[in-house]
Order: C-alpha cells, then sequence, then structure tokens
C-alpha cells in the first residue's frame, strides 16, 4: 500500500524541476512600439509582452532552434527560428524570433546553425537594448 501511495504521487504532482516547453509561437505573444533612447539617441522597439509570455518570466523553459555562434570568445550565442541566412539580423522575422543565450561554464562548442534544443530560466527584456527581448539564463542543451 506505502509503494502504490508513492507510486501515485508521483505521477499526479509535478516535479519542481519541470521544465516547459515553448515554441516561437509562444514567443510571438508580444508587440512592439517605438521608444526614444536618450542614451543612443535613436528609436528602438519597446516591447509588450503578452500574457502567456509574461507567466513564463523565471520559469525553466525549453525551445528548439538554430544556434547562431556569434562571437564564442564574448560568450555572444543566439537561438534563432531560422537559420542564419534567414534570421532576424538579415531582415527575416523580428525580435520575437531570438533568444539570447547566457550559456552555463562547460558548454560543447556550437556550430552555425547547428540545430538544438535549449533549457534554462526565461528572462524577459524591455530596457537594456545590447541584450535581446527574451534571455535564457543558465542555459544548456535539453536532453529529452
Amino acid at each position: 500500500m506505502h509503494k502504490l501511495l508513492i507510486t501515485l504521487f508521483f505521477a499526479v504532482s509535478t516535479p519542481t524541476w519541470a521544465q516547459t516547453k515553448i515554441t516561437w509561437k509562444t514567443l510571438a505573444d508580444v508587440s512592439f512600439t517605438d521608444k526614444y533612447s536618450e542614451a543612443e539617441q535613436a528609436y528602438y522597439y519597446y516591447p509588450h509582452f503578452g500574457t502567456s509570455v509574461k507567466v513564463l518570466e523565471g520559469k525553466e523553459v525549453y525551445i528548439k532552434g538554430y544556434m547562431l555562434v556569434i562571437d564564442p570568445d564574448e560568450g555572444i550565442f543566439i537561438l534563432s527560428k531560422s537559420p542564419y541566412a534567414e534570421c532576424f539580423f538579415c531582415g527575416n522575422g523580428g525580435p520575437e524570433s531570438i533568444v539570447e543565450l547566457k550559456l552555463k561554464p562547460g558548454h560543447p562548442k556550437f556550430r552555425m546553425d547547428q540545430l538544438v534544443t535549449m533549457k534554462g530560466k526565461l528572462k524577459l527584456n524591455r530596457d537594456d537594448l545590447d541584450l535581446c527581448n527574451y534571455i535564457l539564463v543558465g542555459a544548456e542543451i535539453y536532453q529529452e
């Protein structure tokens, strides 16, 4: 009976270490308005995150995309909805189609356009123009 109760407990409870799968459609729940930055002397896209994205902030999530190795020496890696030749930086898609990765130390080397599933805590960025709107903190490869 004791084993049955333990089995039922684990079957119906959600473990605290569980990650939430998100998709690029999930991240599309955002709109942008032009906002002027005095520091940059320029306008930029200011994000207004939708409810379905806001509830994910600070939660561990995983998402599949293409690795963009921007500057590995400086630790700049981006996960993209599309390969490099079709990504946001080349004029396709918007800021919602990329996620900045703050990788855990000791991560493997990545190839440009490597298709990977990454996990980490989702951070929403509204104001720091040096960072993407979506950031995965403590990012690492997700093993399904």
